[in-house]
């Protein structure tokens, strides 16, 4: 049985209708996006869950301890980039073991939210960065429908397993995507790749970009407030 991860959870009113699990980005934690839980002004309460990724030494900073959802080195973060540019798979292996296993970790949060009566169907799962590549990885592989999912400035790890792995029923699963267009960490063609790839596989894409870097600016908050009052449809 996967341990629960150590989390932040925040309740925006009494008995919270829906749950959003929001991931954070490498080297951050939990409360890196607690400030959205008052940016955002959604149509019913809704419990926030922000999970602190475990420590691990990442190769690409140099082998330093910090949290990370899983490990990535240069060679491979350059591969990916080369991929989105030439749409050919990537060359050098991703941490496959280190994102099962936080995907495992994130589907035991999402079981925890079930057993607290919060249907599959009323969960998000949200990731800036790492955290939107193991919202997307988590998401593609449920059983049923998860409420939605807001992939932020990331990309779709594994690639090469999607046709194999993601679930028919995973693709009634909205999935709103957004990318910062002058991104330096994980350039924008990135995002766009795995759009066109989940588009391919028969994903709906709410697509929006940015004139910013690797962050969130006020319109990028507006639009996702937009897009998860539609999907809660009170």
């Amino acid at each position: 049985m996967t341990a629960i991860l150590s989390h932040i959870a925040i309740e925006s009113g009494n008995h919270p209708q829906y749950s959003i699990i929001w991931l954070h980005g490498l080297g951050a934690d939990g409360q890196d996006f607690v400030p959205i839980v008052d940016e955002l002004q959604l149509p019913c309460p809704v419990r926030y869950i922000f999970p602190h990724a475990p420590k691990r030494p990442v190769t690409i900073n140099s082998g330093l301890i910090m949290r990370a959802w899983y490990d990535i080195t240069e060679d491979e973060l350059a591969s990916s980039l080369d991929n989105a540019l030439t749409k050919r798979q990537p060359v050098t292996p991703q941490d496959e073991a280190g994102i099962r296993a936080s995907q495992q970790a994130i589907e035991a949060l999402i079981a925890q939210e079930v057993a607290r009566g919060i249907n599959p169907d009323h969960i998000f799962l949200a990731g800036f960065s790492q955290g939107g590549a193991i919202a997307l990885q988590t998401a593609l592989r449920q059983s049923v429908p998860l409420a939605g999912v807001l992939a932020l400035s990331t990309y779709l790890p594994l690639t090469e397993t999607i046709h194999s792995e993601a679930t028919a029923q995973s693709k009634h699963t909205p999935i709103f995507m957004a990318h910062g267009l002058n991104d330096p960490i994980v350039p924008c063609s990135m995002g766009i790749a795995s759009r066109e790839t989940l588009l391919s596989q028969g994903y709906r894409i709410e697509w929006h970009e940015y004139a910013m870097q690797h962050t969130v600016n006020e319109k990028e908050l507006r639009d996702i407030e937009n897009w998860l009052t539609k999907q809660i449809g009170v």
